[in-house]
């Protein structure tokens, strides 16, 4: 095998496995482990992956902490896309978690133009303002400790609200999920343990994200992928991701 082809047959080994060792690469194309190590030193230096003690990760994007007001008017068809499959799974009568999260913005305009009757628990001031006027919505508000970023309620005192219901489904935001290290994060830390409150309360949990997330990463983990039911997005992901998910009895939306 000439050089290029092995180079070929590592990304897509990473591409399929999310993470590489030296090793396993040296015997699987009966080279020396130095090779290897040039080998993916020469794949770095093309931005194609980042090498690590033993081996090399895939290349994952930082998603940018940007001000909710500015991202809610981001990205509006694709969130649409998925708003609109959140609420054709959502029934009469259920009591629903509709956390900070820009596409659930969406998802209770939806809800809001709808005649579906539920009760609609939040920590977003957005949704509370959305859910305000219609009839056929029973609209309960956390309070808390207001993050203005955010434009919601976060931290100890809207946990102590959380933990009081059992929530038929409940849909969550997210930064990135990272289907090889089976993480989910988000950015601020309180945010996150909000999340993971919302998750330990709910019976079936949804999170909602657009598949570049899938290739992005936050800085709090806040969740692992056994602790989620579903995920929402705007198209199916990429095989690698899907085969994993599957393991995980994740099914995808």
């Amino acid at each position: 095998m000439f050089a290029e082809e092995r180079l070929d047959e590592i990304i897509k080994i990473l591409n399929s496995e999310g993470k590489l060792k030296v090793k396993d690469l040296s015997i699987k194309f009966n080279v020396t482990e130095d090779c290897i190590r040039k080998d993916l030193k020469t794949l770095e230096n093309q931005s194609l992956l980042k090498r690590t003690y033993g081996g090399a990760v895939q290349v994952r994007e930082s998603a940018e902490d940007i001000d909710v007001l500015i991202r809610k008017d981001a990205d509006i068809t694709t969130k649409t896309i998925i708003a609109q499959k959140a609420f054709n799974l959502i029934n009469h009568r259920e009591t629903i978690f509709l956390d900070i999260s820009t596409t659930n913005i969406i998802l209770a305009k939806l809800l809001a133009s709808s005649n579906k009757q539920i009760t609609i628990v939040t920590n977003m001031l957005d949704i509370v303002n959305v859910l305000s006027k219609p009839n056929n919505i029973r609209v309960i508000c956390t309070g808390g400790i207001l993050n203005r970023n955010l434009d919601g309620f976060t931290g100890a005192p809207t946990i102590e609200i959380i933990s009081k219901y059992k929530f038929d489904k409940s849909f969550i935001g997210s930064c990135g999920i990272d289907v090889f290290d089976e993480s989910i994060t988000t950015f601020d830390i309180d945010d996150g343990i909000t999340k993971r409150a919302i998750l330990e309360s709910s019976k079936k949990s949804y999170v909602v994200m657009e598949d570049s997330k899938f290739h992005m990463d936050g800085n709090y983990k806040f969740a692992c992928l056994s602790d989620i039911d579903c995920i929402i997005t705007e198209k199916a992901p990429k095989e690698e991701v899907e085969s994993i998910l599957s393991d995980f009895n994740i099914e995808v939306f």
